[in-house]
């Protein structure tokens, strides 16, 4: 029997919340409740993460916010984990100026007394000792309340909890009236996992599958969560297709941190798996290099393929397509680079790579090596 620190019994808790439907030129932009009822099929211990015996409270339809706050005081007063889902449409009090989950039935003249206050979720949470606190949420912002969670850059959280979500613009145009994006492919991932993973990489992953539309507001940033995502990312057996076209496209589209965070997750997967030095290792560090040139960040991409080019002549001979392909990227995105300090420090190192490969054409190396000089010389 698990105990908590005052000797009672673990006992966790799910709280799933549907606010009201944010609707768009008649087109639903998150449906709450078909959400909660996807997430309702699932296991109580997927959900949770946890297998103590667990309450599940799902509130659907309410109105009233004293209600919701009832329930979200007895959720936390639970001595085991606790998971608490909200989604629905944020909005804004104008008098207060206070954000607020509108309910069923909540207008813009009636937010005071209809919405569930955004601080009341801080205020219940933020005093919890009881057990681990997961919140997920899937929201999007009306036109009252984006301007608010762009001026803050976030949304406020309980600061002892685990928050992940996003919030979509109110200028998205929606879609069917179905169980959301992010919320989908959390559920997916959960489905398809052997193991349950962790909700860190449910919530990189389902980010990252989701095609939000521009301007989402993601919970934590994907620059928060690229360093421990990629140190724990679910094997590639557990979770997509090939995820390389996905991740493409999402550089294509100008979402460069995305892509990269998801890519250097995989990536380290495949470093814990094979090695190193192993090609499937070389290969996502290629993958890297190229979001880094399609990002204009030439830098990291001249040091990446660099780094690609001397793994692969460690165990391949110098005139392998991969190992040329490697030196043409280095060299490409090294031609690029305007800041003349990085090209300085990195030409050394590409001379090197170059002056390895006898099938090179001669002139690169020479032309490298000119321009190394010139920068040298320009101290």
């Amino acid at each position: 029997m698990q105990t908590d620190g005052a000797g009672r019994q673990q006992r966790g808790h799910v709280l799933l919340i549907a606010g009201d439907a944010a609707v768009r030129r008649r087109a639903v932009q998150v449906a709450p409740s078909a959400n909660l009822a996807a997430l309702g099929v699932l296991p109580v211990s997927a959900l949770l993460n946890s297998q103590v015996p667990t309450d599940t409270t799902y509130l659907d339809g309410a109105r009233d916010p004293n209600t919701v706050l009832m329930r979200l005081r007895a959720a936390a007063a639970s001595p085991g984990p606790l998971l608490v889902y909200l989604s629905g449409r944020l909005t804004l009090d104008r008098r207060g100026h206070r954000l607020h989950l509108a309910l069923a039935g909540t207008t813009a003249s009636t937010v005071r007394y209809t919405a569930l206050p955004w601080d009341w979720l801080g205020t219940e949470l933020g005093a919890r000792t009881a057990g681990p606190t997961t919140v997920v949420l899937d929201l999007v912002a009306d036109k009252s309340a984006w301007p608010v969670l762009q001026e803050y850059g976030s949304l406020p959280a309980p600061p002892s909890a685990e928050v992940y979500g996003v919030v979509v613009p109110p200028a998205f145009a929606g879609g069917a009236d179905r169980v959301s994006a992010y919320t989908r492919h959390w559920i997916d991932q959960l489905r398809r996992s052997p193991t349950r993973p962790a909700d860190l990489h449910l919530h990189a992953f389902a980010v990252g599958a989701a095609a939000l539309p521009p301007g989402t507001l993601v919970l934590p940033a994907m620059r928060e969560i690229a360093a421990p995502a990629a140190a724990h990312a679910p094997a590639p057996a557990e979770l997509v297709p090939d995820p390389r076209p996905h991740i493409h496209a999402l550089a294509s589209g100008g979402r460069h941190q995305e892509a990269a965070t998801l890519a250097q997750a995989w990536e380290q997967h495949v470093l814990q798996t094979h090695g190193s030095t192993s090609p499937e290792a070389t290969h996502w560090a290629e993958i890297r290099a190229d979001l880094a040139r399609m990002a204009g960040n030439y830098r990291s991409a001249t040091q990446l393929w660099i780094n690609a080019g001397r793994t692969r002549l460690e165990h391949q001979p110098p005139d392998a397509p991969e190992v040329l392909a490697a030196a043409a990227g280095a060299l490409y995105c090294w031609t690029q680079l305007k800041d003349q300090a990085a090209a300085r420090d990195a030409g050394p190192e590409l001379v090197r790579l170059l002056s390895a490969l006898p099938s090179l054409e001669p002139r690169l190396l020479r032309l490298t090596q000119q321009r190394l000089e010139v920068l040298e010389g320009s101290r």
